[in-house]
């Protein structure tokens, strides 16, 4: 079987959840499957099994908007797709050159549905009238697939509200997964060191894009209420305006005129740096507003850290409240700095959620099975019949 991985991001340019979860299914993905992955941007190596192929927008739309050119790029996977018996795309960065390839080549498309454009109305911030079109794409991909995958129940019931169109029989859940054996807790402090975080004081963790899903500006009115002792460490950046890292900005300024040790990261982090900084970590903290998953909850289960999170999207699904950590009302500082500060102050009681986090990440989220879950699905869309032979 033939199969299309058609994706904006892809190593080494991963910035988000989704590039995560694409990453690793595609490394599992391969062992079942034919696999070609399109990916946008620069060219980059083909790992052992995968063949990677990279699109870049016209050069006549350099000067046009980011959505004309995430489009054009669509469009070279689109005709760089001709072989492929499925495709399989992820975001709406991808998804119209899904439905396309469906159209053109009568293959079955299938779409993993991250979060959802109506979710998500601040990104009209961020992309101007190019959300109308980023809506579009999704809408008119999901309502077309042969298949759309959910990262979770919570995620499976907002593709059926937000587009009533599609058949629930079409929406499958799959979850995201974690590698273990990769994300595992590392007792090296000199990642710690580099960034000037002390190992013999707490700290609070953050992880995650500057965005308004994630909730940053919310965690920050929080953390003018967190134990004065412990140190608050920010790995943030990819802000999705300017302005909004000038909102953040000043805020992070304020926070600093009042406590101590605010240590804010704000370039990408390679994967082992953020592994040490959440192995040491008393708290990792989500506060997003919307979260289909938060597979970076998982990340710092792995690594045998409590998680406090906002209890919203799917987030319940992996953070098992009051025995991994502690779930909080999305949105509210107050709540979120109680729920911090209750571990800070009981550090055993910590210590048992992160063991325990460990423990259902290894036992419940391996991306083995999520790829072998997706492998089935692309069989079921599949006759034999409809099988190109392999050169």
């Amino acid at each position: 079987m033939r199969v299309s991985l058609l994706t904006r991001e892809y190593p080494p340019d991963v910035y988000g959840g989704a590039g995560v979860h694409v990453e690793y299914l595609a490394r599992e993905l391969a062992q079942l499957v034919d696999l070609t992955v399109h990916c946008q941007g620069a060219d980059r190596p083909s790992p052992d099994g995968i063949t990677v192929r990279a699109h870049r927008p016209w050069e006549l739309l350099a000067d046009a908007s980011e959505v004309l050119r995430t489009l054009s790029a669509d469009l070279s996977a689109t005709a760089a797709a001709a072989d492929a018996d499925l495709v399989h795309s992820h975001t709406w960065y991808a998804n119209l050159g899904g439905h396309l390839a469906s159209l053109l080549y009568a293959i079955p498309h299938v779409m993993t549905s991250h979060s959802l454009e109506p979710l998500r109305p601040w990104k009209a911030e961020q992309l101007g009238g190019g959300y109308a079109l980023s809506s579009w794409c999704e809408r008119v991909a999901i309502e077309s697939a042969a298949a759309v995958i959910a990262v979770s129940r919570d995620m499976r019931a907002d593709v059926l509200s937000a587009y009533p169109a599609v058949d629930p029989a079409r929406v499958h859940v799959i979850g995201n997964g974690i590698d273990t054996d990769e994300y595992t807790p590392d007792p090296a402090t000199d990642v710690l060191a580099r960034y000037g975080v002390d190992p013999q004081q707490p700290s609070v963790v953050f992880v995650g894009r500057i965005t308004r899903q994630k909730g940053l500006p919310v965690l920050l009115r929080a953390a003018a209420e967190f134990d004065p002792r412990a140190q608050l460490v920010l790995c943030a950046g990819a802000p999705d305006t300017p302005e909004l890292l000038a909102e953040v900005t000043a805020q992070v300024d304020r926070l600093r005129d009042t406590r101590k040790g605010v240590v804010w990261i704000s370039g990408m982090l390679a994967k082992p740096e953020v592994i040490q900084l959440l192995s040491h970590a008393t708290v990792f903290v989500c506060p997003s507003v919307y979260e289909p998953l938060g597979i970076v909850n998982l990340e710092a289960m792995a690594c045998g850290t409590a998680v406090v999170a906002s209890r919203v999207g799917g987030i319940p699904e992996v953070v098992d409240d009051g025995v991994t950590g502690l779930l909080v009302p999305p949105e509210n500082p107050a709540a979120l700095a109680e729920a911090v500060n209750t571990l800070l102050g009981d550090p055993v009681r910590a210590d048992v959620m992160g063991r325990r986090g460990r423990d259902r990440a290894v036992a419940e989220f391996g991306w083995q099975a999520v790829a072998e879950k997706t492998a089935r699905l692309y069989e079921s869309l599949l006759s034999p019949a409809r099988l190109r032979p392999s050169s």
